[in-house]
């Protein structure tokens, strides 16, 4: 009886005109810089705070809260019509939704994006609803040799997403691990691989790298072939999924939203982990794996589910416990701390309609964002349509005016360029970018919580084995290992054999 309190009383504030209007434009807001590549709600969040003094506590924070999870439904919109991640979490979809859009089908893959992500938020909302108290007490168990376990177990599985061989992902992984260290020493503080430049002393861009390596390498590979200049796919038939593609979803939507509304919760998961850990699942349980990065519906079902899932999830330790689990939620709690409200157990306690009214917002919001996108998704499909050496040089001022305004700094644009031709490079060496990104995201969080870890076990290595749960994500990540590597071992000794 009490949930069901609470979720009239956070009704009862969402509801309220202002509230709802509030609502709507962050969705909005969210959905437009989410279609923007280069353009995150982290930047934007960030931009719109001293906006929040003028608010209410509430209708600032539901506000920002549709930014962060509208984002997650744009971010797929480029990722499928032109192979830009709008989001870095975004950055799986475009294995496979930019392979279906070149096979025609870009209006089923934004519809099964749009489908999940709603389904997705609104589990997510309940599970927010139901289980915060008990999911944040989950998260409190673990500790710095939990976190280095679980980050290395979310590398680990990033192989997978590598379509060649298994040298070449685990090699993207250790550059992208020696990319994240990029810049101030943890602890010292001294510079590092900075060579002299101060702008590296704040470590590489993630949006720079993400838009050079997906963005400029992209137009560079198109532009060096004929046939690819005269449109960005082909033909597109069919707006909506038929039955044998809502058969093909459901089950991975199931277990996208279940993925990331776990890792949402945890400090170094998120939307970005729970993406690539989705796309992991379903490629394991495909029956063909070899049909993923072909243009597998499910390899966009899952991750476009659990990356929105664990966007709502992560308010969890945030909203329970005051602890941010990501940068977004740490703007977050800066606009709660503006508004003098202290983020932690006393909101639930002390401010019911603020903390239930944020809650029952996102459904609201996800309904919404259900209505913006379904009928809009015809104006996205027709940008398939633009010639090509008309689209590349708006792709480019886009990236570029979105990584320059970042942090207002040309030295950012150069950073895309670099990676533009190293993106280019990685592709003719048939290297997947995918595991790189991951590495540079989880590399200066492992070496925080590996030093931590040191630090509290006084030097001691025996710590990450001792303790049940990371000594149980390590065994999970050398089975992991295993699996991956087995069906290389079996085609290289099959081909000793016949030699």
């Amino acid at each position: 009886m009490d949930l069901f309190h609470n979720l009239a009383i956070g009704l009862g504030a969402a509801i309220t005109p202002i509230n709802l209007v509030y609502c709507f434009i962050g969705c909005v807001l969210g959905t437009l810089i989410g279609v923007l590549p280069g353009i995150g709600p982290a930047a934007t969040i960030a931009m719109l705070l001293p906006i929040t003094f003028t608010l209410k506590a509430d209708a600032a924070l539901i506000m920002l809260a549709g930014i962060y999870y509208g984002a997650q439904y744009g971010g797929s919109t480029t990722a499928i019509l032109v192979n830009l991640p709008g989001e870095a979490s975004s950055v799986v979809t475009t294995l496979d939704g930019y392979q279906m859009a070149r096979q025609g089908r870009a209006g089923v893959a934004l519809a099964t994006s749009a489908i999940g992500s709603f389904f997705a938020g609104t589990v997510a909302t309940l599970i927010l609803a139901m289980f915060a108290p008990p999911l944040a007490a989950i998260a409190l168990k673990f500790g710095p040799a939990e976190y280095f376990a679980l980050m290395v177990l979310g590398l680990v599985a990033s192989v997978v997403l590598a379509q060649g061989s298994l040298i070449k992902a685990l090699a993207m992984i250790i550059f992208g691990l020696l990319i994240g260290i990029i810049g101030a020493d943890v602890n010292s503080g001294l510079p590092r691989f900075t060579f002299g430049l101060p702008e590296l002393s704040d470590r590489l861009e993630l949006v720079a790298v993400a838009m050079g390596m997906f963005g400029l390498g992209e137009i560079i590979t198109n532009l060096q072939h004929q046939e690819t200049r005269g449109s960005v796919i082909g033909k597109v038939t069919g707006l909506m999924p038929g039955l044998r593609d809502l058969k093909d979803m459901s089950w991975p939507i199931v277990r996208g939203t279940i993925v990331g509304s776990i890792l949402g919760i945890l400090p170094g998961g998120g939307a970005m982990l729970g993406s690539f850990a989705s796309y992991s699942i379903e490629k394991k349980m495909a029956k063909d794996p070899s049909r993923f990065g072909r243009g597998a519906i499910e390899g966009v079902a899952g991750p476009e589910s659990a990356n929105n899932a664990a966007a709502q999830t992560s308010f969890i330790p945030m909203l329970t416990l005051g602890i941010p689990s990501n940068v977004i939620m740490a703007l977050m709690a800066g606009a709660m701390i503006i508004q003098g409200v202290q983020p932690g157990p006393a909101v639930m306690r002390e401010q019911p309609e603020l903390f239930w009214g944020l809650i029952v917002s996102m459904w609201v919001g996800n309904l919404m964002l259900v209505i913006l996108n379904l009928p809009l998704i015809g104006i996205w499909v027709r940008l398939c349509t633009v010639p090509y050496h008309h689209l590349y040089p708006a792709i480019m001022v886009f990236c570029a005016i979105g990584v320059f305004t970042l942090n207002n700094s040309t030295f950012d644009v150069y950073i895309m360029v670099l990676f533009g031709l190293v993106g280019y490079v990685f592709t003719k060496l048939e290297c997947e970018p995918a595991p790189m990104l991951l590495g540079m995201v989880l590399g200066p969080q492992m070496e925080e919580y590996l030093r931590r870890a040191m630090l509290l076990s006084r030097g001691d290595p025996l710590v990450f084995v001792q303790r049940p749960i990371s000594a149980g994500l390590l065994v999970v990540t050398v089975l992991a290992m295993v699996a991956v590597a087995m069906p290389t071992i079996r085609a290289k000794r099959d081909e000793a054999l016949k030699e």
